[in-house]
C-alpha cells in the first residue's frame, strides 16, 4: 500500500518543489505515469508481491525505460516523460 501511494506522493513533491507556481497541473500530469501499471494486465497473475516489474512487464523494460528518457527532451511530452521516470524508479526501488 505504501507503494502505490508513493507513486502519488512522489509526484506531489515533485510538482510542489520545481513547478509551485503551476503545481497541481504538474502533480496530475506526473501522476498519471500510473497509467504503465496497466501492462500488469498482460502477466499471469496479474499481482504478485515477489516479482520485480522492471524487466517482466513490457512497459518496465529497459528499452522502455529508455525511450521515456528520450521523451524527456520533448517539451510537449516533457511532464509525462518525468512521470514515467519517476515510476520507473519507484518500482525499482520496491525490486530491492
Amino acid at each position: 500500500m505504501l507503494h502505490i501511494a508513493l507513486h502519488l506522493l512522489v509526484p506531489a513533491g515533485v510538482a510542489w518543489l520545481f513547478f509551485r507556481n503551476n503545481w497541481m497541473k504538474t502533480w496530475l500530469l506526473l501522476a498519471a505515469g500510473i497509467i504503465l501499471d496497466i501492462d500488469h494486465l498482460f502477466a499471469v497473475p496479474i499481482y504478485d508481491p515477489e516479482r520485480c516489474s522492471i524487466g517482466f512487464h513490457f512497459l518496465h523494460t529497459y528499452p522502455a525505460i529508455a525511450l521515456y528518457g528520450i521523451l524527456v527532451f520533448i517539451p510537449k511530452v516533457r511532464l509525462l516523460a518525468i512521470g514515467f521516470l519517476i515510476h520507473m524508479c519507484l518500482d525499482y526501488l520496491a525490486c530491492l
